[in-house]
């Protein structure tokens, strides 16, 4: 078996002239490969699936929030609930640090305590009012 060598000629960029690079070379007769059908690497399989995820993400989320609609809401209000606490602690903590105001805020709820005991628990009366207050509030809130 004898091989055809063909040499390459030197390609002069400077010039405008092409000149091919391999004798006897035209458009249309050198043999096209086949294509690609399946990646060939694992590195090309993780950029395929990464690229599938990422097309599919908003059908993905919508789909997620529409199946968990009412657990997401739940878990949203407890998170809202405990930054709420921690914010009303921070303030208050800063509020108590402040002179004079701490103790004012012991005397008020001295006196509040006081004025509600003198007002309502005393008195058999006053505590039927009471009760039928609550009484009132509770139907209000759960529709009785």
């Amino acid at each position: 078996m004898e091989a055809n060598v063909q040499q390459s000629e030197v390609v002069d960029t400077t010039s405008n002239n092409a000149i091919a690079a391999l004798e006897g070379s035209a458009i249309g007769t050198q043999p096209l490969l086949p294509p690609a059908t399946k990646p060939n690497t694992k590195w090309q399989q993780i950029g395929t699936q990464t690229s599938e995820f990422l097309a599919n993400l908003p059908d993905n989320t919508l789909r997620f929030f529409i199946t968990y609609n009412q657990q997401i809401i739940t878990v949203a209000l407890i998170v809202t609930a405990i930054i709420a606490l921690k914010v009303i602690v921070a303030v208050l903590d800063a509020i108590n640090d402040i002179p004079l105001i701490y103790p004012t805020f012991q005397l008020i709820g001295i006196g509040y305590t006081t004025w509600f005991v003198f007002r309502y628990l005393i008195k058999a009366s006053t505590r039927q009012e009471l009760v039928a207050q609550i009484q009132s509030f509770r139907n209000d809130i759960a529709g009785g």
